[in-house]
């Protein structure tokens, strides 16, 4: 059974409370029970991690190596600014699937420019919380693949 690790970046713990006309209505809980649900349908085992702290999602890129077999990830606002993240990302050498729950590229200018994107496999924006079921989807088949 394969296992994928999705990480989530700062505030989206909050999901649900704020903006919603950018992320949605939904709360981090329904969106945990989604991605379960879903992985369960597809025989994939999942770890789902939210941390608001950079180097906290360092440590679980370079754990992942060792014992996940893909990476979805959602950022957040380190998408941005986190060298240190896209660094750990480009030593992990498997499937990434970079995600945001809006449009990067239909926000602030400052938004347009991500610093994940060089080194993920793919990517998903601006399908709201449906983009993590997409991206457990396109996960499952890129290691099915072999890609």
């Amino acid at each position: 059974m394969s296992k994928i690790l999705i990480i989530n970046g700062p505030n989206l713990n909050l999901l649900g409370e704020r903006e919603q006309s950018q992320y949605g209505k939904e709360d981090y809980n329904y969106l945990v029970e989604i991605c379960n649900k879903r992985s369960k349908e597809l025989n994939l085992e999942i770890e789902i991690k939210q941390s608001n702290l950079e180097g906290e999602i360092v440590d679980l890129i370079q754990k992942a190596r060792n014992n996940h077999d893909g990476i979805i990830i959602n950022a957040g606002g380190y998408t941005h600014t986190s060298v240190a993240i896209r660094d750990s990302l480009n030593i992990y050498k498997k499937p990434i699937i970079e995600l945001h729950i809006s449009n990067i590229y239909k926000r602030e200018d400052f938004r347009h420019k991500s610093l994940i994107s060089g080194v993920a496999t793919g990517g998903i924006f601006g399908l709201g919380t449906n983009g993590y079921i997409l991206a457990i989807n396109s996960m499952q088949e890129l290691l099915k693949n072999g890609n």
